[in-house]
């Protein structure tokens, strides 16, 4: 009898503990929403990467030429051409279309920070969960490791492990994965260190919930705020860090990026022929996706230290 009750309540259980998993990820959307539209830092910050994310994605439609096509007219090549009603923003000194380059060189950067910002919220949480709430010997192995990440100087590596696999968005991608995670792997643990000790995390661990389910049902909402933010603030640091990877020649050279677009203007010794059209808007663009996420980055501090607000 007492066999036949635990099977007809055990799918009951399974059922309330996804409904619970399921209310705490609602809750938290919700509470993302509240926060972007009550805050104008971090609602500026998420209309400025909305507008580059539909650039991405529209770029084809967006860009009158391809942004590698050498243009001629009359039979002869359109190579440094001022502003014009044909050409938005001039022509490159090889007769390419500035401003489908720039339209075209939001893909990789979105690209390069949405993934930097998942592994950063993923990994970093994922490390700092598990080393705060178990301690011992799981947060010193963990925390030796994030030594270690500390302890390499991350734009060196990223140039050197590029240089060494190869010139590719994917390989810088890799290269910010193995190390971005790292800040936020050591600010989240010391918050699971004092959540842990709080009295709802000790009234499910009295009423025999896993270990497993108190990490990503009790300690994790609490946390993941404070994830979103370095989340926000490395995806602005990442899309700098391949701009600069690019300029330094070392982007790839298939796909078009805002870096690769100032290494070309560098090396055709745009800036000494006056041809700012050519310099400025890469620029800006990489300049407003990294305030973006600095704009995100200021919301969330005041969202979790409320006497920022005050001061």
């Amino acid at each position: 009898m007492n066999t036949d009750v635990r099977m007809e309540q055990r799918p009951v259980q399974v059922a309330y503990r996804k409904a619970g998993f399921l209310a705490v990820l609602g809750k938290n959307l919700a509470g993302a929403f509240r926060f972007l539209k009550n805050d104008p830092f971090s609602m500026t910050g998420a209309v400025i990467y909305l507008f580059f994310i539909l650039i991405a994605l529209f770029a084809p439609l967006l860009a009158p030429y391809d942004p590698h096509e050498m243009i001629k007219h009359n039979g002869k090549l359109a190579f440094n051409q001022p502003p014009s009603a044909e050409h938005w923003l001039g022509t490159t000194n090889m007769g390419r279309d500035i401003f489908s380059q720039l339209v075209y060189g939001a893909k990789p950067a979105m690209m390069v920070g949405l993934t930097a910002a998942f592994f950063v919220v993923v990994v970093g949480t994922l490390v700092g969960l598990f080393a705060g709430y178990y301690k011992g010997r799981v947060d010193g192995v963990l925390m030796r490791v994030t030594d270690i990440a500390f302890g390499i100087p991350f734009e060196p590596f990223v140039i050197v492990l590029v240089a060494f696999l190869g010139p590719s968005v994917w390989n810088i991608v890799l290269a910010m994965g193995l190390l971005l995670w790292r800040d936020t792997a050591r600010v989240i643990r010391s918050q699971v260190l004092t959540v842990r000790e709080r009295s709802f995390v000790e009234a499910a661990k009295i009423s025999g919930a896993s270990d497993l389910r108190i990490l990503f049902v009790q300690v994790a909402p609490n946390i993941l705020p404070l994830s979103f933010l370095y989340g926000s603030l490395a995806m602005g640091w990442a899309i700098l860090t391949e701009a600069a990877v690019s300029f330094l020649g070392f982007g790839d050279p298939a796909m078009m990026s805002w870096g690769f677009m100032l290494n070309d203007a560098y090396a055709s010794q745009a800036l000494s022929r006056e041809a700012y059209w050519w310099i400025i808007p890469p620029g800006i663009f990489i300049m407003l996706t990294v305030m973006a996420g600095f704009y995100i980055g200021r919301g969330s501090e005041e969202i979790l230290y409320p006497r920022l607000k005050n001061q």
